[in-house]
């Protein structure tokens, strides 16, 4: 096995947060199948990632804000399908992510994208647990589009969660617009930054603080960030924010005193995620 680069490192650091708060006396989420996940990969891990990113103690707040925006995707997920009995879960650079486990016991409609050295790693990893389809290819390349097409056009629930910000402004609006064209009565759930974190000081601050406390340099390819939810709606036909959600909002967020900031923009809308319909 090998290490795809920075951005997969943020995929290892997200499959261990889960695993801190599965194993906590009372956790936010229960993911057995992510501690097998990680308990497979790690051997196969080069020494210097596993001493950077697997041995180093992941902030508590990190862990948490993690579990709450995992929770956060998951009710989500699980709110379409029992809505839409018929409808098709497509979740877009899933890394070693576990949903279709988490969200329930029983067999649902449900795809996996991401880059073809990952979808080969996590087949290799979980075998014959996987019993979805996974496509191998860039979350940019149209052949997933097309593929997905091929299943359904309608009462399809897109996931991009922790990717979008890596990607360039060009490409996400070319994305979005794709979509738009291709699919109706649809959603996308998503994770984004704010601008300020993709351009100057701020992105350097980002840059040093992940650098510091996760040993990733993850933070240098923020590219893609916005300033209000609703410029989303300019990139393509008939898009509609519904839906807008921070960690300051939940009941759960730890340390308490965070939820004194749920009123203030300036938080919230650092890094929050957004639900949008394509009409």
């Amino acid at each position: 096995m090998d290490v795809m680069g920075v951005v997969s490192e943020t995929a290892l650091i997200t499959l261990k947060a889960r695993v801190i708060e599965t194993e906590k006396p009372y956790p936010i989420i229960q993911d057995v199948v992510s501690k097998q996940c990680l308990s497979i990969i790690q051997s196969h891990l080069p020494a210097d990632v596993q001493n950077r990113i697997l041995n180093r103690k992941l902030p508590s707040s990190l862990t948490s804000h993690i579990a709450l925006r995992t929770r956060k995707y998951d009710t989500e997920t699980s709110a379409f399908i029992a809505n839409n009995p018929s409808g098709l879960v497509v979740s877009l650079g899933c890394g070693f992510d576990t949903r279709y486990w988490r969200v329930s016991d029983k067999a649902w409609n449900y795809v996996e994208i991401d880059l073809p050295e990952v979808v080969a790693i996590k087949q290799a990893i979980l075998a014959d647990r996987i019993t979805y389809p996974m496509i191998g290819c860039s979350v940019l390349d149209d052949n997933w589009i097309e593929a997905i097409q091929q299943l359904q056009t309608e009462n399809v629930f897109f996931i991009a969660e922790g990717l979008l910000m890596y990607l360039a402004p060009a490409d996400i609006i070319r994305l979005f617009d794709k979509l738009s064209q291709s699919f109706t009565n649809s959603f996308v759930l998503f994770e984004i930054v704010h601008r300020r974190y993709t351009q100057g000081l701020w992105k350097k601050n980002i840059e040093a603080k992940m650098k510091r406390a996760l040993g990733t340099d993850a933070g240098a390819v923020y590219q893609f960030g916005i300033a209000t939810a609703g410029e989303v709606e300019t990139y393509g036909n008939d898009i509609k924010v519904i839906e807008e959600w921070s960690y300051f909002q939940d009941e759960d967020i730890r340390p308490k005193f965070l939820r004194l900031f749920r009123h203030l923009k300036f938080f919230t809308r650092s890094q929050w995620t957004i639900k949008a319909k394509l009409n």
